[in-house]
């Protein structure tokens, strides 16, 4: 079986064009699943069956799971299991039978303005690595693009001239992301300060470690969750609560829909709308707080 998934993972690479962080997300729910059957006694692939899917998808709800990381790991599958039929390695595709569950109405968390402006400014820029984070934080909120993105940017990437960055997205498609006068002034102070004493070996990434060499997803998830432990912000952010408070601050400033799409590189325009109803509770909010015939209480 494991060679099978090797192949598979190979094929998402070499034909498929795949990002390696979207090929570590469908490699890490592939192997829990093969922990799953393996658990089960199954050695083959054709051995799998409705019954076992969906014992999978229970235990997976078992797990405390939310609707969202079933629906992932199911489109991992999906996707594996197509792959398997049209390779010959199963007669038939029992995941044909599999829905996902119903998605929770969840909306986005964002942080306000302060909470925000707290975090932004507790890296110490007078040094080396307080200078990148710092970089990383702004340039997130800046741009709103993903951190698997970021990861990816290369010094030549970034063109100072018309303030925008080249960005790789999901499924390699290109798009270029503005910034403003703080991002560029640290992006500036960043390449002339902290990089070069960073650098150890030759490498064209733009935000290393103290390696020096690029910095990974799971480095600047652990680097925000120092700086919000040190802030007065008292619930998680990840680098996605960046991307999100990006959208809204964008919306709630005026910005119109497609735009805001756009520049976050989402492919389908319902996707983005989930920001609209941000915007909205936030003016209700606004409107029951502020107005004097809202009923609120006195």
């Amino acid at each position: 079986m494991e060679r099978e998934v090797y192949n598979f993972l190979n094929y998402l690479s070499v034909e498929k064009n795949y990002s390696k962080y979207t090929i570590l997300n469908y490699e890490r729910d592939i192997n829990e699943f093969i922990g799953f059957i393996k658990r089960e006694t199954i050695n083959e692939f054709k051995e799998i069956d409705y019954k076992l899917l969906r014992f999978y998808l229970n235990e997976m709800f078992n797990k405390k799971y939310s609707s969202k990381t079933v629906s992932r790991n199911l489109s991992s599958l999906r996707t594996f299991f197509k792959y398997l039929l049209r390779n010959n390695v199963i007669e038939n595709n029992p995941m044909i039978l599999i829905s996902n569950p119903k998605e929770e109405k969840k909306l986005p968390t964002y942080l306000n303005y302060n909470e925000l402006e707290n975090i932004l400014d507790l890296p110490d820029q007078t040094t080396t690595i307080g200078l990148r984070d710092a970089c990383i934080l702004e340039l997130l909120y800046s741009t709103g693009i993903r951190v698997g993105e970021l990861v990816q940017i290369q010094v030549n990437d970034v063109d100072f001239f018309q303030n925008r960055i080249r960005i790789l997205g999901k499924g390699n498609k290109e798009r270029y992301v503005l910034f403003g006068k703080k991002c560029e002034k640290l992006l500036g102070d960043y390449l002339k300060h902290s990089r070069p004493k960073l650098i150890n070996k030759s490498t064209h990434y733009m935000f290393l470690n103290k390696r020096g060499t690029g910095v990974s997803v799971r480095t600047v998830e652990m680097i925000i969750d120092g700086i919000v432990k040190k802030s007065s912000v008292k619930f998680n952010v990840s680098p996605h609560t960046l991307r999100h408070t990006f959208a809204t601050h964008m919306l709630d400033n005026g910005a119109d829909l497609n735009s805001v799409s756009e520049l976050l590189g989402h492919a389908n325009l319902n996707t983005t709308a989930i920001y609209t109803h941000v915007s909205n509770e936030r003016l209700k909010q606004v409107y029951l707080n502020c107005h004097p015939r809202s009923n609120k209480k006195n």
